[in-house]
């Protein structure tokens, strides 16, 4: 099968508002799960420099950060089940 270069430009022009909320969900879903990645290694350096303040911080930040994934997961899976768009 091939496809002309009209084909690939009506393609690609049928981009839709439904395309940008999942790719906007996805991102931060995805940066709000690579942060919390790194979350462990702050609270080592804030615990081993005894500022408690700082490692509840983190921790606080850690947690918004599970929730917002969490929440974004909730909103795709709402997307998908009811159809995208």
């Amino acid at each position: 099968m091939s496809v002309n270069n009209e084909e690939v430009s009506k393609m690609a022009s049928e981009h839709t508002v439904a395309d940008d909320i999942v790719y906007d969900l996805i991102s931060i879903q995805y940066h709000a799960l690579k942060a919390a990645e790194v979350y462990d290694k702050f609270l080592e350096d804030a615990h081993s420099s005894e500022h408690e303040d700082v490692a509840s911080f983190i921790r606080q930040c850690k947690e918004q950060d599970q929730q917002r994934a969490i929440r974004c997961h909730e909103f795709l899976g709402q997307l998908t089940r009811s159809g995208i768009g």
